[in-house]
């Protein structure tokens, strides 16, 4: 008789549902033979299995997901390249009944999150068995030939685990030595500062009415910043003429001066769904191109060989989109600039040469480096025309992204999630690529930006610029940047409206402190390295733990998200597949010998 096997999975999220789903439909196939016998699922997290802490129950019903409800799944289709079973199931719109261009709310998508795991777990057969365990991981021990053991906070005997999988999401980090200063500075001078965080967990309350708030960050965090100072605190919206919203303060917001490296918020999600046919991805950027660059004698620098195959790509999928969807703003045939495009050196003067000439018009022009900084080289003479100027910028950002007559930013935008899961085979490609693709294709809903224009307008929103940088001094913060030369606004309170970076140098979480401590590998950025096939815990030498894996953030195979949009490749459901297969089949061949 065999004994029964044990896996532990740190983290019940999200990600951790994705590959419990995974499990299960790869259990038939994998968790076979006349020794494969009981199975024992350990989840270990405070949180309840699904949604996990970001999107747990407990947070404002005024926070939503960052996608429409069409546009979110948890279930593999065939445009995944997986080794195991496709199992489709239905959208988080399918699900919930609600419109598919509708944005959700978080506690909905937990919800969702929930009822995945639950399917999950119902498609096990008996003889494995998911137990969740509502504690913090704080430690995990072991030899690579034996069990190993996971210590839960408040817990005298760890958990003994045959196999553990590490599937934390985002996980807090200590104050770098710039954070560390403006938090002394606070401390001395009766000051506020809010370090990087979930905004979710930040306690706001410290943000008085009236305060003059210094904002550092203009993505997704600021986003959520924005509507629990605001709508959270009572303020409401008024619809006027040809939907022009108003804001009516409560009285209770602070002031909010946001400023960030860019100076704008992250472009609005695309407004309208596709139609017609799709440019056929990858073309420039796929798995040859990745297995090159992974045998490459000496490595592979990202600006010097990935950017150029990657800038291909985007262009590839944006004159597809142009050519074929809108061949009236075109000179010359697709079948001809295809040709002319693919012998072209990414960003030489051939191509650009053979844009200008095809395309006429330079809005139709895909120019990368304008839509990553799109204030660079604009100054503003005072503060004022800064704020108009933002106001004309986010608003035109609006209408082509609710325009199908801009399409090829569709087309680029499908393009960038091909690019993600190619580059998750690569490992850590350093934090630019991540931030480019967060500018790009992780905005907020067009709603959102309305709701920031309106705010701006009511003077309770002010813009900072681009180039911020924030300094301690005279008893306030300062912030300076270079869309209005000279400026500085002082304030006694400093928001950082990021997450903290993911890295095992200055992460709080001790388990991964723990592992980097005893010789886990880590990337140059910081990040856990992990074997890109199946995502095994790699040590210093570059040689994978048999009984040790990590999906997530923190890891340099990470993916583009938990969940995502139908068919378009679900590169974290490819991750999730392969580990899955492994760690199945390592406890299907543990648990076939004898006891």
């Amino acid at each position: 008789m065999t004994a029964r096997t044990s896996l532990v999975v740190v983290g019940a999220g999200p990600r951790a549902t994705g590959l419990l789903e995974r499990i299960a439909a790869n259990l038939p196939e994998v968790w076979a033979g006349p020794g494969a016998g009981a199975l024992d699922i350990h989840l270990v997290d405070p949180h309840p299995p699904g949604g996990g802490r970001i999107w747990r129950q407990e947070q404002s019903p005024l926070l939503w997901m960052n996608s429409t409800a069409e546009d979110i799944t948890m279930f593999t289709d065939d445009t995944v390249p997986l080794e195991g079973p496709v199992t489709p199931g239905p959208t988080l719109h399918e699900w919930a009944g609600v419109e598919g261009a509708h944005f959700p709310g978080r506690r909905l998508g937990g919800s969702y999150l929930r009822w995945v795991y639950e399917r999950a777990v119902a498609a096990l057969p008996p003889r494995v068995v998911v137990h969740h365990h509502p504690g913090r991981a704080v430690g995990v021990r072991g030899p690579r030939r034996g069990r190993q053991r996971v210590w839960i906070e408040g817990r005298a005997e760890p958990l003994a685990a045959d196999l553990v999988i590490l599937s934390l999401g985002h996980v807090d980090a200590e104050l770098d030595e710039e954070q560390k200063e403006l938090r002394e500075h606070a401390q001395r001078n009766g000051l506020v500062h809010l370090p990087p965080d979930s905004t979710a967990d930040i306690d706001l309350s410290v943000l008085e009415p009236g305060a003059e708030v210094l904002v550092r960050g203009f993505g997704l965090a600021f986003v959520d910043l924005m509507v629990l100072l605001t709508e959270g605190r009572g303020g409401t919206y008024r619809k006027g003429p040809g939907g022009t919203l108003t804001y009516r303060p409560s009285g209770r917001e602070p002031v909010l001066h946001v400023g960030s490296r860019r100076g704008v918020p992250y472009h609005a999600k695309p407004g309208y769904p596709w139609q017609g046919r799709r440019p056929p991805l990858p073309r420039f950027f796929g798995p040859a191109e990745v297995d090159a660059l992974r045998t490459r004698p000496g490595g592979w620098d990202f600006a010097r060989d990935v950017w150029p195959l990657v800038d291909k790509e985007l262009g590839f999928a944006h004159y597809h989109r142009l050519f074929t969807a809108h061949p009236e703003r075109v000179r010359t045939a697709w079948d001809d600039f295809e040709r002319g495009y693919a012998a072209a050196a990414p960003g030489g003067p051939e191509l650009a040469a053979l844009v200008a000439a095809s395309v006429p018009d330079p809005v139709d022009r895909l120019d990368l480096a304008a839509l990553d900084r799109p204030l660079a080289g604009i100054r503003y003479p005072d503060a004022d025309a800064l704020q108009h100027g933002l106001r004309a910028y986010i608003s035109a950002d609006l209408g082509r992204r609710h325009d199908p007559a801009h399409s090829p930013d569709l087309a680029v935008f499908l393009a960038l999630l091909s690019v993600y899961g190619q580059l998750s085979r690569l490992g850590d490609t350093g934090p630019w690529w991540h931030g480019f693709f967060s500018h790009l294709a992780s905005g907020p809903p067009g709603p959102r930006l309305r709701q920031l224009l309106a705010l701006s307008r009511a003077g309770v929103v002010r813009f900072l610029g681009a180039g911020l940088t924030i300094t301690a001094g005279a008893g306030t913060f300062r912030a300076h940047g270079t869309s209005v030369p000279g400026r500085t606004v002082r304030a006694r309170a400093l928001v950082e409206a990021r997450l903290p970076d993911p890295t095992l140098t200055a992460t709080t979480d001790p388990l991964l402190r723990g592992l980097h401590a005893r010789g886990a590998r880590t990337t140059a950025a910081g990040l856990l390295a992990v074997d890109p096939a199946d995502g095994r815990v790699l040590d210093r030498d570059g040689a994978p733990h048999p009984r040790l894996f990590a999906l997530g953030p923190h890891t340099d195979a990470r993916g583009a998200g938990a969940f995502t949009r139908p068919r378009t490749g679900g590169p974290a459901f490819r991750q999730n597949d392969a580990t899955a297969r492994a760690a199945l089949a390592f406890l299907r061949d543990l648990s076939c010998r004898p006891a």
